[in-house]
This record gives C-alpha cells, sequence and structure tokens, in this order.
C-alpha cells in the first residue's frame, strides 16, 4: 500500500502554484480561473465514470487520480483548504447517510 496521502497532493498543488506557468500545469489552471478549473474538474469527473462503468481496474484508478488532482486545484482556486473539507466529512459521519440526506431537504 502506498503511503503518498490526499494531504501530499495537496501540499504539492499548493507548491505548484506558488511556481510560474511555464513551469507549473497547476498555475497555469489557477491563473485561467475558476472556470477552467471546474470545467477540468468536470471533465475529469466524466472520464472516472466511463471508466469505472466500461474501463479498466487501471483505467479506474488512473482517472481518479487525475479526479482528485483537479479537484484539489478548485479548492485551492476557491480558497478551500482540505481540512476544511475533512471536517465537514467528519460532520457527515455522525449520522448516516440516509439521515445526512434527508436534513438537507
Amino acid at each position: 500500500m502506498a503511503n503518498f496521502t490526499l494531504e501530499d497532493l495537496a501540499k504539492i498543488v499548493a507548491n505548484r502554484a506558488t511556481e510560474s506557468a511555464d513551469k507549473s500545469y497547476t498555475r497555469k489552471l489557477l491563473d485561467a480561473g475558476i472556470e477552467k478549473c471546474a470545467k477540468k474538474l468536470g471533465e475529469e469527473a466524466t472520464e472516472t465514470i466511463i471508466a469505472a462503468t466500461a474501463g479498466s481496474k487501471a483505467q479506474v484508478v488512473a482517472e481518479s487520480a487525475d479526479l482528485l488532482y483537479h479537484l484539489l486545484v478548485v479548492l485551492k482556486a476557491r480558497g478551500v483548504e482540505i481540512e476544511e473539507v475533512y471536517a465537514e466529512l467528519e460532520r457527515r459521519t455522525s449520522q448516516s447517510g440516509l439521515e445526512e440526506k434527508a436534513s438537507r431537504k
């Protein structure tokens, strides 16, 4: 099992966001704006869905990695820290998924 974590990836995204767009794809995406970042996230989500339904396990893994990266770029673009997402997940897991969904209505 790999020791690489989502926090590790978030740190890489944060570091690459400080580099020049000539050297960093992350910086290039951020410079293009939230709309471009969100569009890339949507594309990767679609590719992950396709891989999940019709692809191999390796394709699901690869597309999931792309999806997580682009999610972290969107979070960076919006100034959201991964810890904020973890806190929300922790809050939600204090009740069943069905109860949580019902509370949103």
